[in-house]
């Protein structure tokens, strides 16, 4: 790049300053016109001769001559006034006097009948040795006596330019320091033919030979310029983009792996909480790691890689950087679509490359994450990759044939979609050992806080197994983010620390979605809202087999215009025929209690719809909870779809079992429907009682519920929350749409909860 550019830059120089080898001396046009009008400018001369050369482009033009030096004054100059006068007409030669006066001058009128304006010695001077006078600077032009002036008359256009001239009479030529006078020297002068070319042959008429020139270095440069300049950006381009997908053009072909060092920042076990049973099972990789001869001298080698699986959020690659952490060992890291290039054959190049460093480094561990972007399932066309992809997969199952564990190079690769690798990945030789990383339980949720929470500064006495125990399905990376929102909280409270109130609320938040308090809703939906919520909250309360209120609000939340909050009391991992009975029921609530307070429907069960639907096809097609179609599965679970795989699956039962499949998810429905619809009616005034509370307070415990339905009232009522203002853009806009208006941005279900959607 550099030497194109270095080319380029000579061709430029021979081009544009290549002259016939004398010094010559750059003058600009306004010099050149005083030195010609002081007579220096030789043009009598056949050996010196004055050239105008014009080229190709007849847009400018270059003046070559030679100048003689201006003659100076001695150290006793004689000098010679004179008067003069300079006889012209103003119409013929306006533009001349002009040009050669300005616009300085003053002009004098004077009487017709005087015969001549300067009396005594007067020369008379041409215009043209008026000019000369002052570019030799002879001429004064602001003398008291006798200034520089044009006179003229009212009755003709007659004119005399009158004034004084100092001469002196002895200049010398100027001499070199050796004594000797110097010579003329030649000069060069860069035109405009445009601007200056008229007045220019005005000048010099034929005195000046025309010469025409074509510079054939310099057509050829303005050629071929645009096509090098081209060539060069495109160069530069492509140079740019094969660094950035390899590293430079000479290892395109390189791993993009990280060798991250654990100088800084190192991670070990004691930073991992809440997957012991993964924690143990990887231990023997770190004693591996820490000494190979323990496992070597028995004849046992350990796995050649291990494939994490778990869901997102759950501590994959957090585990992997301990596992390097604890045996002190490099660790690369690298995701599965750095492999994939557009390029081919590029991504089995870097896996070459991967494992020779390994090798280089050894013992170390290699991290793939996301190894699902490389490692999916071959021979499917759609949705299943191309060859680069699968050029790449062939390259890692063989380099992960082709090294021995005694090196002590280990692969760790993570996905949270085992479902879509290729089998010949899995088989035992490869990944011999997959490690299935669960969502911590309440023991695990407790230890997995406690490594957050030491970022932040906690009050005394919060009790994290409380929060531990409210938080059921929730992943690591949910829990930190719920720690990180509970130290937001308390700053803008103005805390000194987290306290107890503030985790409860992150959680919420994190759960269910911010409180929307600034969504302006009107009276009529805001009493619809709380009927509604009345209705799931009443059954949830008086209904056995369901899990226990958390609280229930009618201050939107997420997509939900209100919301009533469930939270288990411990971590659930099965699902009884009783349980999903009694939340069937609870979920047909919001629809039957808003009928109590008018006449008409409104799409505010939508999501309690979508819940009650989806449980109900569960109770039939999966969990065997139907006596009519019995302990028989039907479909193939709500597990994650591989279109390229799944698209041409064929149902696996007959149109009559369909239709029998969605009569028992009806009648699962209805019966639950009408079960609602009876509890409701026999406790209608504790529900009137509930919407009403909600109304004034917006937001109700299990506590406050409890006792509005067994005395009637609340005994300790919270405290009526102060309503936010308004903000000022909601002021200048129309009211709020209606819940039929917004059905079409509803998001989903949340879990734990089931309201009036947005």
């Amino acid at each position: 790049m550099l030497a194109l550019f270095a080319v380029a830059s000579v061709i430029l120089g021979v081009a544009f300053f290549t002259n016939s080898g004398k010094a010559v001396s750059p003058m600009t046009y306004s010099q050149f016109r005083k030195a010609w009008d002081q007579g220096r400018v030789v043009t009598n001369d056949p050996k010196r001769p004055l050239k105008v050369i014009t080229s190709d482009t007849a847009y400018d033009a270059t003046i070559v001559g030679f100048a003689e030096p201006r003659l100076v004054e001695p150290q006793d100059p004689q000098r010679v006034s004179k008067d003069f006068r300079v006889i012209v007409n103003l119409d013929l030669q306006g533009d001349a006097i002009r040009d050669i006066l300005g616009d300085s001058v003053r002009m004098q009128q004077i009487a017709a009948t005087t015969e001549t304006p300067l009396e005594g010695d007067v020369e008379t001077l041409s215009l043209a040795e008026l000019r000369k006078a002052l570019a030799l600077e002879q001429v004064k032009t602001s003398d008291p006596i006798n200034p520089l002036r044009i006179l003229t008359t009212s009755a003709n256009r007659d004119a005399v330019i009158v004034g004084t001239r100092e001469i002196v009479t002895n200049l010398v030529a100027p001499k070199d320091t050796t004594g000797k006078a110097l010579e003329a020297a030649p000069f060069k002068v860069e035109v405009s033919t445009v601007i200056q070319g008229e007045e220019l042959r005005e000048l010099v008429k034929d005195k000046a030979v025309y010469e025409r020139t074509t510079d054939y270095l310099k057509n050829a440069l303005f050629t071929f310029l645009p096509f090098l300049l081209i060539i060069a950006i495109l160069f530069f381009l492509f140079r740019q983009q094969m660094k950035s997908a390899g590293r430079g053009a000479m290892s395109f072909g390189k791993s993009k792996a990280r060798l991250l060092t654990m100088d800084r920042n190192k991670v070990t076990f004691k930073d991992v909480a809440g997957i012991q049973e993964a924690k143990e099972e990887l231990f023997e990789i770190v004693d591996f790691l820490r000494d190979p001869r323990k496992f070597q001298k028995l004849g046992g080698s350990i796995p050649k890689g291990v494939l994490m699986v778990g869901a997102p959020g759950t501590g994959k690659t957090l585990l992997a950087r301990a596992i390097a952490g604890e045996a002190d060992v490099p660790f690369f890291s690298i995701s599965g679509s750095d492999f994939v290039e557009m390029f081919v054959g590029v991504g089995a190049s870097r896996v070459r490359d991967m494992f020779e460093q390994g090798k280089k480094h050894a013992p170390c561990l290699i991290f793939i994450d996301e190894i699902d972007a490389v490692g999916r399932h071959r021979g499917h066309g759609m949705g299943g990759g191309h060859d680069e992809r699968e050029q790449t997969l062939n390259q890692l199952l063989v380099e992960m044939d082709g090294f021995d564990t005694q090196e002590g190079v280990i692969i760790i690769a993570a996905t949270n979609r085992p479902d879509v690798l290729d089998p010949a990945l899995l088989r035992p030789g490869r990944f011999d050992r997959q490690v299935t990383i669960n969502l911590p339980d309440v023991n695990g949720r407790e230890e997995i806080l406690r490594v957050h929470v030491k970022k932040i500064k906690l009050a005394a006495g919060v009790d994290l197994s409380k929060i531990a125990r409210g938080t059921p399905g929730f992943s690591g990376a949910e829990l930190a983010n719920l720690v990180n929102e509970s130290a937001l909280l308390a700053a803008r409270r103005g805390l000194s620390a987290v306290t107890l109130d503030e985790m409860e609320e992150a959680r919420d938040k994190v759960r269910w979605g911010r409180e929307r308090r600034s969504l302006a809703m009107s009276d009529k939906e805001k009493t619809g809202t709380a009927w509604h919520e009345a209705g799931h909250a009443y059954l949830n309360m008086v209904l056995p087999d369901t899990n226990p209120l958390h609280k229930v609000t009618i201050i939107p939340r997420g997509p939900y215009l209100g919301a009533t909050m469930y939270l288990p009391e411990g971590d659930k991992y099965s699902t009884q025929k009783k349980e999903a009975l009694a939340n069937l029921i609870v979920t047909m609530g919001g629809r039957i209690a808003e009928s109590f307070h008018s006449d008409d429907v409104s799409n505010g069960a939508s999501g309690d719809i979508r819940q009650a639907t989806s449980l109900a096809r569960h109770m039939v097609c999966e969990w065997g909870m139907s006596d009519q179609l019995g302990m028989v599965e039907y479909g193939e679970g709500d597990s994650p779809v591989f279109l390229a795989r799944d698209m041409t699956k064929s149902r696996n039962y007959s149109e009559e079992t369909a239709r029998v499949i969605d009569s028992e998810i009806k009648r699962f429905i209805d019966d639950a429907y009408a079960t609602a619809e009876r509890v409701l009616n026999e406790g209608r005034d504790k529900v009137e009682l509930i919407a009403k509370a909600l109304l004034e307070f917006e937001t109700l415990d299990a506590g406050h519920l409890r006792d509005i339905i067994d005395f009637g009232e609340m005994k300790n009522p919270p405290t009526a929350p102060k309503p936010p203002p308004v903000p000022e853009e909601l002021k200048k806009k129309p009211a709020a749409k209606s819940s039929t208006e917004d059905s079409h941005e509803d998001d989903g279900p949340i879990p734990g909860a089931v309201g009036a959607t947005a």
